[in-house]
């Protein structure tokens, strides 16, 4: 029994021992003041000592992981001069959405079968107010037998006089087509897809100059149908090259009688993925339905975009049908499916979607459930642009508009022969969009700490205020190592001890 007594003082005793040494020779502070210590008040300080700042510095090292799990961001600004450049994409629509020859007869046909006009006259100026009130019931009512309408819009090939890009000719092939709610038929030079140049996108140094897209257009202001545009003009957009463009909110009107110049300047916006930020660059499988309609451009992630899909969507679940305002966007997923559906258009007079609309934007739990894959794109391109215009055509230029516009498949207006001169005036419109500099303006977001700002920072607490470093943590686990390699081999004696005696 005693002998017992004296083996559990002497491994007590050893442990006590290589605990000892660490507070000795360890580099942290404070410890080494409990250790060699004489008296107990002064081990006391020094305990009491080592205790605080150790709480002090736990909190300031919880607050530097804290704050790096909070992921904060900040924007680095940065201008560089950058040639050759991307030339944007440009896109062009006629203001007015419908050509009233190719409109009228067929929309007189809708109207007298339905009894809400009992008219067979097709001309213009016997078009009245309350024949225009029903032209979006009776667009519902072709897209929704799966008609065509394509015929009603004007064809670039009508407006098209002139395409030039850095001296080299372009013609109405080098454009692809999608459809704005707003105007109709709308044109886009150089946007990116596999179908025009080869799959890629023009230059600014292409053909040794400097970036210029010069159009010469006709509106055939004659043929805009009375009552739905209040302008004539060409409504035009400098976009990214993958952006299906939100023309209808940003395209600019240039008015007839003049030729304009947009320059533009280029500037990128680079966000940080997630945890940083919840943008997205990935199109869900509404939207892909949605660009799959246009022409096989190659347009990518948009914002906006999303939304318009996900309140179809929301509309499509209340109503049985969408917006008929959203014309364009009619295949939509229904929410947890993966089924593509060719929705019907609401009628025009059917209140359901209007009200389903409000409540999409005005009820975040709706929004939150229909668009929560709607979050910021990572990377833009903007384009801000600066527009000057003088007046044109030139008299030497109209005989060559004139030409044009005898040969194009638009009738002429009726007094053509004594006011053509006046018509050229009234509809031409010139556009070039030049590259107005070389130099890019680019905001990147970055995160304020990394991994190396958080060590420094843990690093920087625990040595001000209890001296630890990667060196002392080692002293550390060589007393731990020294502690269980000493109770390890004690109890590998012990057995050994008693295989011997049995």
């Amino acid at each position: 029994m005693q002998a017992t007594s004296l083996e559990t003082e002497s491994n007590s005793d050893q442990r006590r021992m290589i605990i000892r040494e660490f507070g000795f020779n360890t580099s942290t502070h404070g410890i080494p003041g409990i250790a060699r210590s004489q008296s107990l008040h002064n081990r006391i300080f020094w305990s009491i000592s080592f205790v605080g700042f150790f709480g002090i510095m736990s909190f300031f090292v919880t607050q530097a992981i804290l704050a790096y799990y909070s992921y904060p961001t900040q924007t680095l600004v940065r201008f560089a001069n950058q040639w050759p450049q991307p030339f944007p994409a440009v896109t062009i629509c006629n203001y007015s959405p419908f050509r009233y020859d190719q409109f009228i007869g067929s929309y007189l046909n809708y109207t007298n079968t339905f009894n809400l006009t009992n008219t067979t006259n097709t001309d213009r100026i016997a078009f009245t107010q309350q024949q225009a009130s029903y032209i979006y019931s009776y667009l519902q009512y072709k897209l929704n037998r799966n008609e065509s309408v394509n015929q009603i819009f004007f064809s670039l090939s009508s407006m098209l006089i002139k395409c030039i890009y850095n001296g080299k000719n372009c013609s109405s092939d080098d454009f692809v087509t999608f459809q704005s709610p707003t105007y109709g038929r709308c044109y886009t030079f150089n946007a990116q897809t596999s179908a025009i140049n080869n799959g890629s996108i023009h230059y600014n140094n292409e053909n040794g100059q400097s970036g210029k897209l010069h159009l010469d257009l006709y509106i055939h202001s004659h043929q805009y149908v009375p009552f739905i545009s209040d302008a004539t003009s060409i409504v035009a957009m400098v976009h990214d090259n993958t952006q299906l463009p939100l023309i209808d909110r940003l395209g600019v009107e240039l008015v007839a009688g003049r030729k304009h110049k947009i320059a533009y300047s280029t500037t990128t916006n680079t966000f940080l993925p997630s945890p940083y930020t919840t943008c997205t660059e990935k199109n869900n499988l509404g939207m892909q339905a949605m660009f799959d309609q246009f022409s096989g451009a190659n347009y990518s992630y948009g914002q906006q975009i999303c939304f318009q899909v996900a309140n179809q969507i929301y509309t499509y679940e209340q109503c049985g049908c969408v917006s008929p305002l959203q014309w364009p966007t009619r295949y939509i997923v229904p929410l947890g499916t993966s089924n593509v559906i060719f929705a019907n258009l609401c009628n025009v007079s059917d209140p359901c979607y209007s009200a389903a609309a409000t409540r999409f934007r005005n009820s975040s739990s709706v929004t939150g459930e229909y668009a929560k894959d709607c979050e910021s794109e990572c990377f833009t391109n903007d384009f801000p642009i600066q527009i000057s215009s003088s007046s044109a055509p030139q008299q030497w230029y109209v005989n060559d508009i004139k030409q044009f516009v005898e040969i194009s498949s638009i009738p002429l207006p009726a007094n053509w022969s004594t006011t053509w001169l006046t018509e050229i005036r009234s509809n031409y419109v010139g556009l070039d969009v030049v590259c107005g500099s070389t130099q890019v303006e680019s905001y990147t977001q970055q995160a304020t700490l990394g991994a190396v700002d958080v060590i420094s920072n843990i690093g920087g607490q625990t040595g001000l205020w209890i001296g630890i470093s990667f060196l002392s943590l080692m002293e550390f686990a060589e007393m731990l190592y020294r502690l269980l390699r000493y109770q390890f081999l004690n109890v590998l004696e012990k057995v050994c001890r008693k295989n011997v005696k049995n």
